[in-house]
């Protein structure tokens, strides 16, 4: 007997991507025993609509670049292609549509987690999906009660990578090879990024 699929779905800015990014998603592959993990690039993020950087061709091209050569890994522009703001819900509707059989996991920040029942359709979403959390220092705030069986904690250690840590680093000339990888560094100088 064949088991269904395990797709994580990681979405985000990814701007840029980084090696952190790239190691969550390793450890949620892990705890997780997940086939796949989906980088998902968000459109227009209702929450960021006029913070980000680069744009959204431009982002998916640094995490097409990034995950080339990591077993599992795989890139969506299910965002990107439909009009409008990027809600979680619709993504995910969508994305079980694509893959009626799997089982879906949706990688999160505990920092989400706490904010997760002020997103919208959460419960929407919770049929949907289990979400995989990892960890972020300094988070004490209570998990919601209606939450509790439907997540899993990833153990991680927390990086101190971030995106906005790569730009600042960018735009003053900084070494940048312990927080992203090559290849990405590769697009940010082709298409001249973040002032590069």
């Amino acid at each position: 007997m064949t088991h269904p699929t395990r797709i994580g779905i990681f979405g985000g800015t990814f701007d840029p991507i980084h090696h952190a990014h790239l190691a969550m998603a390793r450890a949620a592959m892990i705890a997780g025993s997940l086939d796949t993990v989906l980088f998902v690039v968000a459109s227009i993020p209702p929450h960021k609509q006029n913070d980000t950087h680069a744009s959204a061709e431009d982002r998916l091209a640094m995490v097409e670049a990034a995950v080339a050569d990591e077993s599992g890994f795989e890139v969506s522009r299910i965002e990107l292609d439909r009009e409008g703001l990027s809600y979680t819900a619709d993504t995910l509707r969508a994305l079980h549509m694509l893959h009626p059989e799997a089982d879906l996991f949706m990688i999160i920040g505990e920092d989400s987690l706490v904010d997760f029942p002020k997103w919208r359709e959460p419960a929407a979403i919770l049929d949907l999906v289990h979400l995989l959390v990892l960890p972020r220092l300094g988070i004490a705030a209570p998990i919601h009660d209606s939450l509790t069986g439907h997540y899993d904690l990833v153990p991680f250690e927390e990086s101190a990578i971030s995106s906005t840590g790569v730009r600042d680093a960018l735009a003053s000339g900084e070494l940048l090879s312990e927080m992203i990888p090559a290849s990405v560094l590769g697009v940010i100088e082709e298409r001249g990024l973040y002032g590069r």
